[in-house]
């Protein structure tokens, strides 16, 4: 059976964006499948590629291709792109398409979008079935119309290059990962332990206890990673994760959990993000309200406690490292596929 995995990258992105996708191609390599990959410039004349894609790339590179078995990363670079892709492979008689949804606009940039929400919600139903980030992505969109099958990633995998550091110094210490004008709440946090920030747009200067330790690439950023706990948070608020992307966090799997987590760093989340019931489930970090309670939840953490976490975290770094999470929910979601014909 041909089987294929379609994806799209921004060629001018510096940051882990794409990092995902291109793990997801490589980890499903090991069960026969093929990567497609489109890329574009979202930096330079941005309409103008994704209608070359449409007319011209897209359907020369799918049209040759025996497209049986086809996972699409949704999304591409836009709705004219995501439908093109679609309407390709469906011309081909039985193909099968399956999505697995890096990000759902209507819970991320189009909130409160009804119009944009059901337009999402029928393209979802042109599947034959989505694997999603967790359960509660996967209720939300059954709440909102998805009828097709789906099953829960848990976490994206990650494959991580650097050996897996064990017996880190205990010294309650923090890092956090990511696009630092995102995470306005850094500018207002007051800390007793060391938070180390890695990223692009940082600002000109933090609170004490709070350091700038540099940009780099998802390949090597996991070796800059040598203190005790990963930090997942955003927004503005030291009260909760809000904003657009603190409320996404109610629902998605954040990369940063899988970088922090391959690197052998148990996490701290806030208790109303998605993913805190799989950290707390798995004993893998602390869960927290508020980010005031920060240094006496680290406080309350004894060496002995922090030891049984990052062997737990050990554990789940593994599977990172291997794949186990895509190509799990890939087997999981054929089976579901396979009970639908009954």
């Amino acid at each position: 059976m041909n089987k294929y995995v379609i994806s799209m990258y921004d060629k001018g992105q510096n940051e882990a964006g794409p990092k995902a996708k291109v793990d997801v191609v490589r980890f499903l390599q090991n069960d026969g499948f093929t990567g497609i990959e489109f890329y574009f410039n979202g930096r330079r004349k941005a309409e103008l590629m994704s209608i070359i894609q449409t007319l011209w790339d897209i359907p020369h590179r799918l049209r040759p291709l025996p497209l049986e078995v086809v996972l699409f990363q949704y999304p591409a670079f836009n709705e004219r792109t995501n439908k093109k892709i679609v309407t390709q492979v469906r011309k081909q008689a039985n193909s099968k398409l399956f999505y697995l949804l890096h990000d759902v606009e209507a819970l991320r940039l189009r909130r409160n979008d009804k119009l944009f929400l059901q337009k999402e919600i029928n393209f979802f139903n042109q599947s034959d079935g989505l694997i999603v980030h967790n359960d509660k992505m996967l209720g939300w969109l059954k709440e909102n119309g998805v009828v097709k099958p789906m099953v829960s990633l848990q976490l994206f995998d990650y494959d991580n290059p650097q050996p897996l550091l064990e017996g880190r110094p205990f010294d309650r210490s923090m890092c956090f990962a990511g696009n630092l004008g995102k995470a306005s709440f850094l500018n207002k946090l007051q800390l007793n332990h060391s938070l180390e920030l890695f990223g692009p747009n940082q600002q000109a200067s933090y609170q004490q206890n709070i350091h700038y330790c540099g940009s780099y690439s998802p390949e090597v950023l996991p070796q800059k990673l040598t203190q005790n706990f990963g930090l997942i948070w955003d927004g503005s608020s030291l009260e909760k994760c809000d904003g657009v992307f603190g409320e996404y966090l109610r629902y998605n799997d954040p990369h940063k959990a899988s970088l922090y987590l391959s690197s052998g760093l148990p996490v701290i989340i806030w208790k109303e993000a998605a993913l805190a019931e799989f950290v707390h489930r798995h004993d893998l970090g602390l869960v927290i309200s508020n980010l005031h309670e920060l240094d006496a939840s680290l406080e309350a953490v004894s060496q002995d406690e922090y030891q049984r976490l990052c062997a737990n975290v050990r554990k789940v770094a593994q599977k990172l490292r291997t794949g186990q999470f895509i190509r799990q929910a890939w087997h999981e979601l054929m089976s579901k596929e396979q009970e639908n014909k009954k």
